[in-house]
């Protein structure tokens, strides 16, 4: 399904164009994925100020929202964006974390699908089914589920929402509800690192600036998620030296290192 050469002219765009990604995102992960956008060759801005968020988001080239430490203003704030983003013709990449966890988390989570109408969804098996299926329950913002236990569900979501959906997991999914692809590249030790799902979602984001076939560019950005983060785990010895193995594994990957771990 992926096609290696489009692949490739993907990332040359992304490091040409240094698209600007605006993430209104947690305080867990901002420091991780302003660096994994840098060493990918986007520019991040990280802006949640209701007071500014209309105007970031309508000079970026694509806007992220995540979920992961909820606050009633920066809910306001993505909602504001994600208007602005929807004026000026750029993807809106959800990131429903920890969607079923909490009443709270859902129904933001359900809100945000109507209001933000995101381009694409990211999320873990559990978050994905419990968009489709409010009774859902997930572990905190970890996946009860295995990826491709929700692939009927990242389907229906797809069809429903008109946005591109991806699973993250073992095995990585997209959907635009009449195409789906994989990616199975990746490594176990990924999943000790925090952060590594919110990476991905803005990864997406960087990619859906650049090629407007968001399906195409959901499975490129998983695709070099997974390479990046195999390539990282083959040298690593846990997951302090991964995440800092993972930055320059980014940061080094070309068309040789894509087709010598590709899957």
């Amino acid at each position: 399904m992926i096609n290696i050469d489009r692949l490739i002219e993907d990332l040359a765009k992304v490091r040409e164009k240094s698209p600007l990604v605006h993430n209104i995102t947690n305080y867990v992960v901002m420091n991780n994925t302003a660096n994994a956008l840098l060493a990918i060759g986007a520019s991040p801005v990280m802006a949640h100020a209701v007071e500014e968020v209309a105007d970031m988001a309508a000079i970026a080239s694509a806007l992220v929202l995540n979920i992961g430490t909820l606050e009633p203003s920066w809910v306001k704030a993505m909602v504001i964006a994600a208007e602005s983003a929807h004026r000026a013709g750029i993807p809106v990449v959800f990131d429903p974390v920890g969607a079923g966890a909490t009443p709270y988390r859902s129904d933001t989570s359900a809100m945000m699908l109507r209001e933000c109408r995101p381009s694409v969804i990211r999320g873990n098996a559990s978050e994905i089914i419990s968009l489709l299926n409010a009774s859902a329950k997930t572990k905190g913002v970890d996946s009860t589920a295995s990826s491709d236990s929700a692939v009927a569900s990242a389907q229906a979501l797809a069809k429903d929402t008109g946005a591109v959906v991806v699973i993250s997991g073992a095995v990585d999914y997209v959907t635009d509800g009449a195409r789906t692809g994989e990616v199975r590249n990746g490594s176990p030790l990924m999943s000790r690192v925090t952060g590594m799902g919110c990476t991905a979602t803005a990864v997406v984001g960087a990619f859906s600036a650049v090629n407007p076939d968001l399906f195409e560019a959901s499975l490129h950005a998983m695709a070099v998620m997974g390479i990046a983060g195999e390539a990282a785990a083959s040298g690593a010895e846990g997951p302090g030296s991964l995440q800092m193995r993972f930055l320059d594994a980014l940061y080094n990957l070309d068309e040789t290192v894509i087709r010598q771990y590709i899957r």
